[in-house]
């Protein structure tokens, strides 16, 4: 297995060495040596560990997450950017956002984003804002692979309105009582914690929320179902009900109330990774497309020879490496500490739109061929296909553009 024991930490030391504290080579994110080496790294397990399974794990409707995230944490990949105290690596932003880049080499969607969930979704908060007990309780297990964590935000009736949850925890004695139930729980069925976003007070909608680290196990929770998706098929996506689960107060993450803050700041960062992880599959698809159709001739001539194919594709490469230069930017932004909500938003909005723009107009190209389970773009095709279902990273990106509106104006106020 690679980069057990010391390799993990020799590549530490070389990304430190090379500018683990933000320095970049050409202005870009995650382009340098450092980065290509720990991407190198990552893809030996990939190629070894993951592909060969994704047809098999498609075809169930589930990855076996512990195994795959054992494997992962082994080699320091689910803790890039987490404190070395905890078995994280230490490094900055742009080093999680190089592996999300190298997982868009995994042959579907569902299995990059539940690593996403892993590494970048559900424990930003718990890394920033949790007491060293929970962080020793809940973070390290998960950094190392023996946890499978998920997020407990959205609800049948509150999905990107974050502030209408209803699920609710409330205090007696030294204990939460939570009742209410979550929706498209990513990893839900497999999970060992959750970190979970509850009303806990009776106060305005954005400052009566707190994030309450929950152990799965506990009596009354119930794991309605695992969802039927169009897409993301490897990846096993739960509803759950909670029905008086009694969670230690102790189990809070930071300051009662400042859940839904918390959440936000949670947010960008996984904006951020969703977007990286589309990268590698729209540039696969585009140039397995350009392939395919200098093969595939049509009137003894090349379909690629066709004016109309040859400019689409240059249009959607040329799209692909524009978000690829946002990205990097609100990376390189974020890494030294500024607020990037917009360009994190414009990021997501681009991306979640590119996805089906890329995947629907490569489909065409292959014919029938297309129309198949053989070939990676009918794969990425269903699964960006639906907007509900194209991503972590465009999902609710018709009410980005409103949000987006209201955050341009503030700033021109000022």
């Amino acid at each position: 297995m690679a980069l057990r024991g010391c390799g993990r930490w020799a590549l530490r030391a070389s990304a430190l060495r090379g500018g683990g504290s933000g320095r970049r080579h050409r202005g870009h994110g995650t382009d340098t040596p450092q980065h290509g080496a720990l991407r190198a790294a990552l893809r030996k397990i990939i190629d070894r560990e993951i592909n060969p399974f994704v047809d098999k794990w498609e075809e169930e409707g589930q990855f076996p997450a512990h195994k795959v995230f054992k494997t992962l944490g082994q080699a320091g990949f689910l803790g890039v950017d987490k404190p070395t105290e905890y078995g994280g690596m230490g490094l900055d932003f742009s080093y999680n956002i190089a592996v999300a880049e190298e997982l868009g080499s995994i042959r579907c969607g569902g299995i990059p984003m539940a690593i996403g969930v892993q590494a970048g979704m559900a424990t930003p908060a718990l890394t920033r804002f949790g007491s060293d007990d929970l962080r020793k309780q809940f973070l390290a297990p998960t950094i190392a692979g023996d946890f499978v964590a998920c997020l407990g935000i959205s609800e049948a009736g509150a999905g990107s309105d974050v502030a209408n949850i209803k699920t609710t925890a409330v205090k007696k004695g030294d204990e939460y009582v939570i009742n209410g139930g979550k929706m498209w729980t990513t990893s839900g069925c497999q999970a060992d914690w959750m970190c979970l976003l509850a009303n806990t007070s009776e106060g305005p909608p954005h400052r009566n929320k707190s994030l309450i680290c929950l152990p799965m196990d506990l009596h009354g929770i119930h794991i309605a179902k695992k969802i039927d998706k169009l897409g993301m098929r490897s990846s096993d996506t739960a509803q759950i009900f909670f029905e008086d689960v009694r969670v230690p107060c102790k189990n809070l993450i930071g300051e009662e109330g400042m859940g839904f803050t918390y959440q936000m700041l949670q947010f960008q960062e996984e904006r951020l990774w969703g977007v990286a992880t589309v990268l590698t599959p729209l540039e696969t698809i585009i140039q397995e497309t350009i392939e395919y159709t200098r093969q595939r001739k049509v009137f003894d001539r090349s379909v690629l020879h066709n004016q109309v194919v040859h400019f689409r594709l240059a249009e959607l490469a040329t799209e692909l490496e524009l978000l690829r230069s946002l990205l990097y930017r609100t990376v390189a932004l974020y890494v030294e500490g500024n607020d990037v909500t917009k360009f994190a938003s414009m990021a997501k909005l681009k991306a979640g739109r590119l996805a089906r723009e890329v995947t629907d107009s490569c489909l065409q190209f292959w014919g029938g061929m297309g129309f198949t389970s053989e070939v990676l773009v009918s794969r990425f095709y269903s699964k960006w296909s639906d907007s509900a279902l194209c991503s972590p990273v465009c999902f609710s990106a018709l009410f980005t553009l409103p949000w987006m509106a209201k955050l341009r104006d503030r700033v021109h106020q000022k």
